[in-house]
């Protein structure tokens, strides 16, 4: 057949010095080695992830291992106070401290979406690579897929989390039980206000950042100093009431909690106030409760406030016999109100 057309491939071979992601980097050629070399092992390098083996293998002592899984889509990937990168390592430790366990390693697994920025690309991974040091719990394997331009939202995070719980540690829902008290580590709110202030372009008179912290250490001191934990669970997803609704099922208990006592910040209550939300339903991702026994308030307290992340640590109710419904709010008011499990999210993308 004849044709005076010169041939044009269907699919341009893929350029490396473009700065933007390419379905390349996701197809195990070249370009994908490459962006594995120079943003990810650069940024998290270690002895275990350097293998570039399938996975990560080390020797564990006799005790009780712990293992958590996580995917992160919160939008947009950078807001006061933290990003998905830092969002996604901590709320990883953060599962794993939840369990009593003190975390050893990560998994990072990367969804990017072709024509992400490798300049946005590369400050997401160094902020997760700063947030790991920081914590002491590195990343040692990982993955990485592209999908087509329009199929994804920039950069989805799917991490993993190992952890060892010490013999003798059991924090566990079922454990709660009548005349615990619960505890609270800090104000509430601040994550999702903060996310949801870019998101909208809102802007308030006093700026408001992100929570975003690993708690693993507040744990850990509260282990070393004899603390009879009974239960923990980090304040992410539906907030405070969704938690104690969570809690209070799985034990069989009920639970009241008093509305004066509980921390916001003028800042989150003013903006919740104008917005339309209530703090305690509004996510958080460096805040978490606690169930001790009413014997330990102080003590737990005293070790709390060492730490900054949980500074503001308040006593903020107890579990009672099983009731319905199961959470009961006494509001600054005097009077009581039922805190229930919303049908949905107030704010959905939020971590």
């Amino acid at each position: 057949m004849n044709s005076n057309k010169s041939f044009e491939p269907g699919c341009p071979l893929p350029i490396s010095a473009k700065n933007t992601v390419q379905l390349a980097h996701g197809g195990g050629g070249r370009l994908m080695q490459e962006l594995i070399q120079d943003v990810f092992v650069r940024a998290f390098q270690n002895p275990m992830l350097e293998s570039l083996h399938d996975g990560a293998t080390w020797p564990v002592e006799k005790g009780t291992l712990a293992f958590t899984t996580d995917s992160y889509v919160v939008r947009p990937l950078f807001f006061p106070g933290g990003d998905i990168g830092s969002l996604a390592v901590n709320g990883t430790i953060n599962d794993l401290a939840m369990c009593g366990a003190k975390p050893l390693y990560l998994s990072a697994g990367f969804i990017l979406e072709e024509g992400l920025s490798l300049d946005v690309l590369q400050q997401v991974v160094n902020s997760m690579a700063e947030a790991a040091q920081a914590a002491g719990v590195p990343i040692v394997t990982g993955d990485t897929k592209v999908v087509d331009r329009g199929k994804g939202d920039g950069i989805f995070i799917h991490t993993s989390g190992v952890g060892f719980v010490p013999t003798g540690v059991r924090v566990l829902p079922t454990l709660i039980q009548p005349g615990d008290a619960i505890l609270v580590s800090g104000d509430l709110g601040s994550h999702g206000v903060a996310v949801l202030s870019v998101r909208e372009g809102l802007t308030f008179d006093s700026p408001i950042e992100s929570d975003s912290a690993p708690l693993h250490r507040i744990v850990a001191d509260l282990i070393e100093c004899d603390i009879e934990i009974h239960c923990l669970r980090d304040l992410t997803r539906g907030g405070l009431a969704s938690v104690l609704n969570e809690l209070a099922t799985a034990a069989k208990v009920g639970m009241t909690v008093d509305e004066s006592v509980i921390p916001v910040s003028e800042p989150v209550r003013g903006a919740c106030e104008l917005l339309g939300l209530d703090p305690l339903y509004v996510a958080n991702e460096g805040r978490f409760v606690a169930m001790v026994p009413a014997s330990q308030i102080e003590a737990t307290l005293a070790v709390m406030r060492q730490h900054a992340a949980s500074s503001q640590s308040a006593y903020i109710g107890a579990v009672t016999d099983h009731q319905s419904p199961p959470i009961v709010l006494r509001t600054v008011l005097g009077t009581h109100r039922v805190l229930d499990l919303l049908s949905g999210e107030q704010l959905p993308r939020i971590c």
